[in-house]
């Protein structure tokens, strides 16, 4: 018998502790003698009654007969109200079935706006309401603002409300779901009236409050079901939790959004930073052609009729206009904030506009810098003020980590990426001092760094931006002998379907 549980344990219920099934075995058969015995005490005495004799072996079948339904009769209950909701209550077995969907699809969704809608447009067509909205806390700006409505009349729709209105404190105290006319049957105070006359205002027959932490973040409203149907207790149960599944949802949309206007906050300073590097090397830059041009001007008056000196004050005059033009336009196009914007670009021209801006750095330092382009690089889809950017602070730090007289390579050329991917690798490498092996990991973490001026937010935005492009970034380093960093990027990444989307709608 005892290899026989322990056999049933594994098995059944992949347990080694058989005491979990030892303590439910006597657990049912308690339960079962108390229920057995007094009904098989019955069984015999009706047949003493009825037939003034007793049939043991058809108490015994009897006594089967009732510990065989009372084992089949949770499993058959269950079913058969499947089949029953099914067959004559289709149309609240759908809705159960797609609210139930809805609780696990919102998990997924990452942007406030976009839940919202999901909500409002799978719950009232679920549910077969008219109107509905839905009002989440804007902790800013103190008021709950209005995200998403569905048939509600122009002339009623309030945008945000105080978040010391009445109504929701109201809400946020009672923290559960109420139905108008239960209220107004049951209204106490002026208080109560209060918040009636809000829902009439909001064409909202139940209030769904969304709470976290014993605070209200967002009301959903829901007007009446077509057709005049009630609200049934068992549609507030399924109410109460989409509405916990909002909340949950809701919070994390946010806090992904917080996160995502935090991580422009960084690429904006890390793009200032940069700019306030550039800036004083590219005045020197700028000067330089001026004053060329500058000395041209002052001779003309005096060489005006001398046609060589004519041609040639032209020639150099273009040429140094053009060149601070240049300049001007490319630190105006890297200090432009923009929105991210795919297209498919060529990388070496993108390289050589960085260098451009680098110039006048290196030309301090009196550093060699070696182009190693591959000349049939095909066009990599990419947002290029972002890479640009990722190449700006490889390239400064590069910079910065040669001493004077010393190279800087950079290239560029066609590998397979995973073995089969077309991918463009991008490397810059140079002699400098190389990265301290216990500092190698580290170099991409935010606000690491070896540097007495920086913020060490450089190369972990790099970092961030090459994922975002599905593509990768490396380092290899040797102290004393300089330091590579190779930036790989598909060809043709695997976008996401809103990039897709934006990328079509370029094209």
């Amino acid at each position: 018998m005892y290899s026989v549980v322990i056999t049933y344990a594994i098995v059944e219920h992949r347990l080694m502790d058989i005491t979990i099934v030892i303590k439910k075995g006597v657990t049912y058969a308690y339960a079962s003698l108390l229920l057995l015995i007094p009904l098989f005490v019955l069984v015999i005495y009706g047949q003493q009654v009825t037939f003034s004799s007793v049939s043991y072996p058809f108490s015994f079948f009897m006594l089967v007969v009732i510990v065989t339904a009372a084992y089949f009769f949770p499993r058959v209950k269950v079913r058969a109200e499947k089949t029953v909701e099914q067959i004559i209550f289709k149309n609240k077995y759908d809705y159960k079935k797609t609210i139930s969907e809805l609780s696990k699809a919102m998990l997924s969704i990452l942007s406030t706006n976009d839940l919202c809608k999901e909500i409002i447009t799978t719950t009232t067509e679920a549910m077969r309401v008219e109107k509905a909205s839905i009002y989440i806390l804007d902790e800013e700006k103190g008021f709950y603002e209005l995200y998403e409505s569905m048939g509600l009349g122009e002339e009623k729709i309030v945008v945000h409300y105080h978040k010391e209105d009445p109504f929701f404190r109201w809400v946020e105290e009672y923290k559960e779901i109420f139905i108008k006319e239960e209220l107004e049957r049951y209204a106490a105070g002026d208080k109560d009236q209060a918040v009636i006359e809000r829902m009439d205002q909001m064409e909202s027959e139940i209030c769904i409050p969304l709470v976290t932490k014993q605070k209200l973040i967002g009301v959903i409203n829901l007007g009446m079901k077509s057709g005049g149907g009630m609200y049934t207790h068992e549609d507030l149960d399924l109410l109460a939790t989409l509405a916990n599944q909002a909340t949950i949802a809701v919070e994390n949309a946010r806090l992904y959004e917080d996160i995502s206007r935090a991580k422009v906050q960084m690429q904006r300073a890390d793009r200032l930073a940069s700019l306030g590097t550039l800036t004083a090397g590219l005045a020197h830059e700028i000067r330089n052609p001026l004053v060329a041009i500058k000395t041209f001007t002052q001779l003309l008056p005096e060489r005006f009729d001398d046609d060589e000196f004519r041609d040639h004050f032209l020639h150099v005059t273009a040429g140094e206009v053009d060149r601070i033009s240049s300049l001007v336009n490319e630190l105006l196009e890297f200090a432009r904030p923009s929105q991210p914007n795919l297209n498919q670009e060529d990388l070496n021209q993108i390289m050589e506009k960085m260098l451009l801006l680098v110039a006048s750095a290196s030309h301090e330092k009196n550093l060699e810098i070696v182009r190693d382009f591959h000349q049939s690089l095909p066009p990599v889809v990419l947002d290029k003020e972002q890479i640009k950017q990722v190449f700006l602070n490889i390239l400064l730090n590069a910079i910065d980590a040669t001493s004077e007289n010393g190279t800087i390579t950079v290239g560029t050329k066609l590998v397979k990426k995973n073995g089969y991917q077309d991918a463009v690798k991008i490397m810059v490498r140079d002699t400098g001092e190389g990265i301290p092996k216990e500092d190698l990991e580290r170099i991409f973490t935010p606000f690491f760094t070896t540097k007495h001026q920086g913020n060490g937010l450089g190369l972990a935005i790099s970092h961030q931006i090459v994922q975002e492009h599905h593509g990768s970034i490396e380092v290899e380093s040797e102290e004393s002998k300089g330091t590579t960093f190779c930036v790989t990027l598909s060809v043709n990444p695997l976008l996401t379907q809103k990039e897709k989307k934006q990328l079509e709608a370029i094209k």
